[in-house]
């Protein structure tokens, strides 16, 4: 696609209003490592299985390539620096109290609104990304807390529909 279509088809899937998410696995060495996504989405309930796309190009294709886990952790408000953080290049490690091993031994986010903690399922190829395809061991919720969410490039807030 050339380069200004490209641009404007990325325009236009911004539109769509998404949720913050960080997608986290487990490196060679142990390492916790994550990745702000807003690819995340359900895919059935029985058997309960969830999904999110991987560049191809990305610094951290080798950690989900080689994990046999991984969960999704959905951000709440309060998280917008911790997503700015882990969206750019080289910024994957994850800290000492940002996270805890799930049941699969994946990191699961400390702060987050919701997570899902998964096996790998399935990966397809997708164009230039990878759909990796989680079958949920474990998940959990925190009630009340608002999300973080984004919209035309830009973190938002969301706020109650006028009547």
């Amino acid at each position: 696609m050339p380069t200004e279509m490209a641009r404007k088809f990325r325009n236009a899937l911004g539109c769509f209003t998404t949720g913050v998410c960080v997608a986290a696995a487990r490196d060679a060495g142990g390492e916790a490592i994550g990745l702000t996504i807003n690819s995340f989405a359900s895919v059935s309930l029985e058997p309960p299985l969830i999904l999110w796309s991987l560049d191809k190009g990305s610094d951290r294709m080798a950690v989900f390539e080689g994990a046999s886990s991984f969960a999704v952790s959905v951000l709440g408000e309060a998280d917008q620096a911790l997503s700015q953080r882990l969206a750019r290049k080289g910024e994957g490690l994850l800290e000492a109290g940002e996270w805890r091993a799930g049941p699969t031994g994946a990191p699961v986010l400390a702060q987050a609104i919701a997570h899902f903690d998964c096996d790998v399922f399935a990966r397809y190829e997708g164009g230039d990304h990878v759909i990796l395809l989680g079958h949920v061991r474990d998940f959990g919720l925190q009630e009340g807390d608002p999300p973080l969410i984004y919209f035309r490039g830009r973190y938002r807030e969301l706020a109650p529909a006028k009547a």
